[in-house]
């Protein structure tokens, strides 16, 4: 079981990458293919969406079928498969639908890792355990700034996502060799994804889902490129090392979160507390923006850092759902966190596209990442009015 979750965990590392290399690639994808950052916005929200959508069924697969044959099924045919045909793109409408199809693949390797965590450890180290394994999987995020730009430079962005597709299907491989399903209680009783809806309990915490993600994941996994391009004329080298200072404050601050919760006695506000200081971080880009691009690098880095409480709102969410209902709970937390950045993301690129034409761009970009604090603030007063739970 340990080496089975070890390529789970590498399998979520690529869902990391996944989700955030476009940020790096966006010069030598519009130079090569033409595709422009609205493009890009487009095909980053078609993976969280295509991600978010598969929640459902996955979940349903998760409780029937187990984690086995749902995350090495789906990683290597939608992952592997959209890599390869991200790799022989010519236009920006197969970015697209190689991004929705690596989506798609992506969907179920966490949630088959926190179905193994809750169906096996007490709800109390769940938080901790969904932190640290979002931990280590955010080193991918790193591997997409830096060391993607180096290998694009020396390899050729073709030739780099090419080999990541032939990883991703020995990884998949891996998963259907190694990982055991856990079984389930005797007698465990039914019930369906209705159940949970019904209970007003998880409200006020997948609204939270819904913003709590989209920040750090839409300017990590797009607009930080973009924006220290058009506004500080920044090359594919600068590109890389701005990135990957906020994949390590990410990285940093997945670590920070996990355990929290048991040391302040608190998840409810651990995480208010977290994403206030991340409304504010996106905000300050409207109202008093950067002067210089290391100032906007450790904004980002405080976006990073305090924006990663993302397996921590799981974790809250986890504890209110019965043991029954696992794998469609953990999912459901998934959908609305995937669908809210999804949404975010592709609303993004047609705001900013309205915006660049009217200001200048230093201001368009502003006003974009304010929308993502005034979202970010707008659901923190609804989880207000959560239960809060540390069991």
């Amino acid at each position: 079981m340990r080496a089975g979750v070890a390529f789970l965990v590498l399998a979520y590392m690529l869902s990391q990458f996944y989700r955030a290399f476009l940020a790096v690639m966006s010069p030598v994808l519009e130079a090569e293919i033409g595709a422009t950052p609205e493009d890009l916005a487009r095909a980053s929200g078609l993976w969280f969406l295509a991600f978010a959508l598969m929640q459902l069924p996955v979940g349903w697969a998760l409780d029937r079928i187990g984690p086995r044959r749902t995350a090495s099924v789906l990683f290597g045919v939608g992952a592997a498969g959209g890599a390869a045909l991200f790799a022989s793109a010519q236009d920006p409408l197969m970015i697209k639908l190689a991004m929705t199809l690596i989506g798609i693949g992506c969907a179920p390797v966490l949630m088959a890792t926190y179905f193994i965590f809750a169906r096996i450890f007490s709800s109390a180290v769940f938080g901790t355990l969904a932190g640290v394994t979002v931990g280590f999987s955010s080193l991918g995020n790193i591997a997409s700034a830096a060391p993607m730009a180096w290998a694009i430079d020396a390899f050729g962005w073709r030739e780099t996502v090419t080999a990541l597709a032939v990883v991703s299907l020995l990884v998949a491989l891996a998963i259907a060799r190694l990982v055991q399903d856990p079984k389930a209680p005797e007698g465990e009783p039914k019930g369906s994804i209705l159940d949970l809806l019904r209970d007003a309990r998880l409200w006020p915490i997948l609204i939270m889902m819904f913003v709590c993600y989209a920040p750090a994941a839409g300017i990590r996994g797009l607009w930080v490129g973009p924006y220290v391009t058009e506004v500080f004329g920044a090359d594919l080298a600068r590109i890389g090392t701005i990135t990957l200072i906020m994949g390590l404050a990410m990285v940093a601050g997945n670590f920070a979160y996990g355990p929290l919760d048991r040391l302040l006695g608190t998840r409810k506000w651990v995480i208010l507390v977290g994403n206030a200081v991340v409304a504010v971080c996106c905000l300050s880009f409207w109202f008093t923006a950067p002067g210089t691009i290391w100032a906007a690098a450790a904004i980002f880095a405080i976006i990073g850092f305090c924006g990663a409480s993302y397996p921590m709102v799981i974790a809250h969410g986890r504890s209110l759902v019965p043991a029954h209902l696992t794998g469609r709970g953990v999912t459901l937390l998934n959908l609305f966190g995937m669908g809210g950045a999804g949404v975010m993301q592709f609303a993004s690129g047609p705001y900013f596209a309205g915006l660049a034409g009217q200001m200048p761009v230093a201001d368009a970009f502003g006003r974009l990442f304010g929308i993502f604090g005034i979202a970010l603030l707008l659901g923190l007063c609804v989880y207000l009015f959560s239960r809060d739970s540390t069991t």
